[in-house]
């Protein structure tokens, strides 16, 4: 079965479906260091575990970055870490705590829901630009995600690591 065809961009930002474009040109390099990594460490056939990542590795991206841990029955996700530009624009501290109480209003969304839900059942990553679904500083114009999931065993997602970028009105990232 192939991806869903690509949306266009909505009340959302840019929503490329369920798949990774070919041209990540357009990027922010932060984030897409992260996809390269993720792909590099992948072993063939499988998805990388939390063990593959060596955090020296992408150090330049712990700020930006956040890790859910994922449960299942039912599935839920909970913070592992969260970098400190990603606390200081939540406003508290979230190492922990539950997404859908952190975010209820993230995890309302049809959209973002299915995101996570698509990540944690396929093992695949997702890619995201847009309005942010979770802030309410004014200075977070928009935001750029990327989410690669991570399974101990190679095969059940278990982790969910991510790199956030946010920008101001003039696209600068903040």
């Amino acid at each position: 079965m192939g991806d869903p065809a690509p949306q266009p961009a909505d009340e959302f930002g840019v929503w490329t479906g369920y798949h990774i474009p070919q041209d990540r040109t357009g990027w922010h390099p932060l984030v897409r260091r992260l996809y390269d990594y993720w792909r590099l460490v992948a072993p063939p056939g499988r998805l990388p575990g939390r063990h593959d990542v060596v955090p020296e590795d992408i150090a330049p991206l712990w700020s930006r970055a956040w890790m859910l841990d994922v449960f299942r029955d039912p599935l839920r996700y909970r913070y592992r870490l969260c970098g400190t530009e990603m606390v200081r624009s939540y406003g508290h501290e979230v190492t922990g705590e539950w997404l859908d109480e952190v975010h209820p209003a993230l995890i309302a969304n049809p959209q973002s829901r299915e995101r996570f839900h698509f990540m944690a059942e396929t093992g695949r990553a997702t890619w995201r630009r847009g309005v942010p679904l979770w802030t309410g500083d004014p200075m977070h114009q928009s935001i750029e995600t990327l989410i690669v999931p991570l399974a101990d065993d190679g095969r059940t997602v278990d982790k969910l690591l991510a790199v956030s970028v946010l920008f101001d009105s003039t696209g600068r990232p903040i």
